[in-house]
């Protein structure tokens, strides 16, 4: 797996996860946060990727993790994980099925893949089963992260922002447009999806605190 905070973890790349981790697990000191989204305006904008790093961040930090791939659409966690995607989300949300969880060899984190697409992503996300799998999960452990469709490409990300605790928005440097990203970020507000705020990645590396080492 090609992920920064696992293959070079004292690099800056991997100190900023951990510092945005800090800052999520901060943005909500009274109502801590326990289900988090990670989603993109428009395209995929590195957001599965970023997904992937912040859970193993949070991982790291003792906390039990479930990573979601609820992208059923264009799922990328089972081949960042090199895992199989014959079965994950939409089994328990379609048969009802016992959770299955995969183990990532990363202590304290476990995925849940998204399992075989649907053909109505939208009306599956916004079921009353999807509620009860959430339940079940937040049950299994501390925190939750759900790797989400871009949010407008279609209803998906709006309609399970509303079922969580927050929002997080990935922009990509010298790849998310401007007016994509404001766009999104309106989208979210108006169905009053809580949006913690954005990161973005794969920015130039700042040499005066890449030589503090």
């Amino acid at each position: 797996m090609d992920l920064i905070t696992i293959k070079d973890p004292r690099s800056a790349a991997a100190d900023a996860y951990r510092t945005l981790r800090t800052n999520l697990m901060f943005s909500r000191l009274d109502n801590p946060l326990v289900t988090l989204g990670v989603t993109s305006p428009a395209e995929d904008n590195g957001k599965s990727r970023a997904a992937a790093n912040l859970a193993v961040t949070l991982a790291q930090a003792g906390n039990t993790t479930i990573l979601v791939d609820a992208d059923l659409r264009r799922p990328g966690q089972h081949t960042i994980w090199g895992v199989d995607n014959g079965r994950g989300l939409t089994t328990a949300l379609l048969d009802d099925s016992t959770i299955e969880l995969v183990d990532t060899g990363i202590d304290y984190l476990k995925i849940l893949p998204s399992g075989e697409l649907p053909a109505n992503p939208v009306d599956v996300l916004a079921s009353n089963k999807m509620d009860a799998v959430i339940e079940k999960l937040k049950a299994m452990a501390d925190i939750l992260i759900f790797d989400m469709p871009p949010v407008l490409v279609a209803a998906d990300a709006s309609v399970l922002g509303q079922k969580l605790d927050g929002v997080l928005m990935i922009l990509q440097a010298n790849k998310t447009q401007r007016d994509h990203t404001s766009r999104a970020q309106e989208q979210l507000r108006r169905v009053n999806v809580n949006l913690l705020g954005a990161a973005l990645i794969d920015s130039p590396l700042d040499r005066a605190s890449s030589q503090y080492r």
